[in-house]
């Protein structure tokens, strides 16, 4: 069972645009990699390398699929502005 749910992997259509939002807009940035620290940390702890309350990992999930969702805000509006251009 694969634990990590990578931003790419989950949205692999949008490649190009997460690549290209990763080099130009630092917020983006800022969250991509917040993202994946918690998506790591999220794994630790599912494969027992360490040890969280189920509160604990609750509140992990639940942040990184806030920030799923606002990456992939981003990502949308910034794929929308370019076919508009």
């Amino acid at each position: 069972m694969d634990l990590h749910h990578p931003f790419v992997k989950e949205f692999p259509q949008h490649r190009e645009t997460i690549r290209s939002l990763k080099l130009r807009d630092g917020t983006f940035r800022t969250m991509f990699e917040e993202y994946h620290q918690v998506d790591d940390e999220i794994c630790r702890i599912e494969e027992d390398v360490e040890f969280a309350t189920d509160q604990q990992i609750d509140e992990l999930k639940f942040k990184r699929a806030r920030l799923k969702d606002a990456l992939y805000a981003a990502m949308h509006k910034h794929e929308k502005a370019a076919v508009a251009k």
